[in-house]
């Protein structure tokens, strides 16, 4: 085991310097997860969707069976749930309050990487957290209130504790994996126990230890995942028989091995995913990725001593959750989310043994690569708003000064990466992350809340006394007005055509096929929502006076 704690805390200063890092990363994921998390509403469908299920499981006060206006939604498990609840109740229901339990998760799981990194790979804990925070998919769904985040963070920390137990053979390590796997299980289903149990064998296999798997199985923690994980699952299904069928056969069977849900895309998209997961951060991951697998395949007598095997045990980590979800026929770049702190962790661990062994990064090439894919955000998120207006790329001042700023940021990571400091100064690479999320937040937020979220929508129509139907708009439209307004949402083309006063909202130049729908009600223009090209109408109740 490669623990040196305690010479660290012996150490004039070791307790400011500590301090001062636990200040730091708090600020940093203060900034990167929490800050602006209102400055736009709920997006796509699952987030508004997510949101309300846990709003109608407060209300009831029912922790076992999330609804969806009042009906069973047995699609996913309860923990997301759980904590937007805790949410909603201590600062009310919104929806940046429902984006907080991934912002939290995202949290715990940036200084469980800090704590491991100091506890076993002591030296560049402080640098390695902020890597593993500053990612694009770890900020993206830090932000979004669905089950990735929860679950990424849960597994993640299994995995850390998994192999904290692998080097120090502390039982308290191991019971914390199947307490946190449980978590996971609740978190997102089967796939939590089931890919640790994957990358473990794996590893076990890779070392020639066949005795790690049996050692792994221990009976307590075995009682300990029981314990946390059954009971939820036992009592969802006595509620809901049909939950065997909705949750295990349909949303994770069928959703893996059919297209289903409609999310089909090649085998060789997660390739991509997670190349654009880890900016700014991509180049160095993939260099680190494949030094590990080199040294794994040249010398594999390491794998005998703690640093080879920890790094072959990121790669499996790392390489597992992509390949098994690239067979998958529904492919969604959440579900690799799993995978991206290994990369990370790869990552920090190959800039560590750069620096500790006083070998520079010299490729200029990949340094040059490095510094315009980290300082190339910053383009799209100064023109983000024009692109979602526009649907494409502005030619114009803006677009110049972006892409100056761009260069700049480029050559001053490029010289810094390049000069005295070398690797040590690769925190530099934090400052376009920073640039691009405060110009996102404080200049595109307005266009991301009128393009993508219902709330300005809600806003527009107003008349929340009164019920609303749509026709013929997006789901992702349908499930936003539902959170906003706290109501189900009739759809005419279903056949949801209510008897009483109502609101409408419908594209614009649909109401010939709207009266068509409706003979002899009296519907009255009531005004237009230019960003999405829907009209929306009060609609008298039937048999009203005209």
């Amino acid at each position: 085991m490669r623990s040196h704690e305690a010479e660290l805390n012996a150490k004039p200063g070791a307790t400011s310097t500590f301090a001062r890092e636990v200040v730091l990363l708090l600020g940093f994921c203060g900034f990167l997860f929490f800050y602006g998390l209102g400055n736009f509403g709920l997006v796509g469908a699952d987030e508004p969707r997510y949101a309300q299920v846990a709003r109608e499981m407060l209300a009831r006060r029912d922790w076992i069976t999330p609804t969806l206006g009042g009906q069973p939604w047995l699609e996913k498990p309860a923990l997301y749930y759980w904590e937007a609840m805790l949410s909603f109740r201590l600062f009310g229901v919104s929806d940046w309050a429902a984006r907080i339990p991934s912002a939290l998760d995202a949290s715990l799981l940036i200084f469980a990487i800090y704590f491991f990194l100091r506890r076993f790979r002591p030296g560049f804990a402080f640098d390695g957290s902020l890597i593993a925070a500053s990612c694009a998919a770890v900020i993206g769904f830090a932000r979004a209130a669905s089950t990735d985040m929860p679950l990424a963070a849960m597994f993640s920390l299994a995995m850390l504790v998994w192999y904290a137990w692998h080097e120090n053979g502390n039982k308290f390590h191991l019971a914390a994996f199947y307490l946190l796997i449980a978590l996971g299980a609740l978190a997102k289903g089967p796939i939590a126990p089931f890919l640790a149990a994957v990358i473990i064998l794996i590893f076990a296999l890779a070392k020639g230890d066949f005795g790690l798997i049996r050692r792994t199985l221990w009976i307590p923690g075995i009682l300990v995942f029981l314990a946390i994980a059954l009971p939820w699952y036992v009592a969802v299904q006595i509620r809901n028989p049909d939950f065997f069928r909705v949750f295990i056969l349909e949303h994770n069977f069928a959703r893996f091995g059919t297209n289903l849900y409609r999310h089909k895309q090649p085998f060789w998209f997660y390739v991509p995913a997670a190349l654009l997961s880890l900016l700014p951060w991509t180049i160095f991951s993939l260099c680190a990725v494949f030094e590990a697998a080199a040294i794994w395949i040249k010398e594999r007598r390491t794998l005998l001593q703690a640093e080879g095997a920890w790094n072959v045990f990121l790669l499996i980590w790392f390489v597992v959750p992509i390949a098994f979800f690239s067979i998958s026929q529904s492919k969604l770049p959440g579900y690799i989310l799993p995978a991206i702190p290994a990369g990370t962790l790869l990552l920090a661990d190959y800039v560590q043994r750069k620096i500790q062994n006083d070998d520079p990064f010299c490729n200029a090439p990949l340094l040059a690569l490095h510094s315009v894919l980290a300082a190339l955000p910053v383009a799209p998120a100064f023109m983000l708003g024009f692109i979602i207006q526009q649907h494409q790329m502005p030619w114009n001042k803006v677009t110049a000064v972006s892409f100056g700023i761009v260069a700049a940021l480029a050559i001053a990571i490029m010289l810094t990466l390049r000069g005295k400091l070398g690797l040590r100064g690769l925190r530099i690479t934090l400052l376009p992350v920073v640039l691009a999320i405060a110009v996102v937040l404080r200049i595109a937020s307005s266009s991301l809340d009128n393009s993508l979220s219902a709330r300005p929508l809600d806003n527009a129509v107003g008349h929340k006394s009164l019920p609303l139907a749509i026709f013929h708009i997006a789901r992702e439209v349908e499930y936003g007005l539902s959170f906003y307004r706290n109501a189900r949402i009739d759809r005419y083309e279903n056949g949801q055509i209510p008897s009483t006063e109502h609101m409408l909202v419908a594209p614009t130049g649909s109401l010939d096929q709207i009266q068509s729908q409706m003979p002899g009600r009296r519907i009255l223009y009531v005004g237009n929502f230019a960003p999405r090209n829907l009209d929306y109408f009060w609609v008298a109740a039937v048999n009203s006076p005209k």
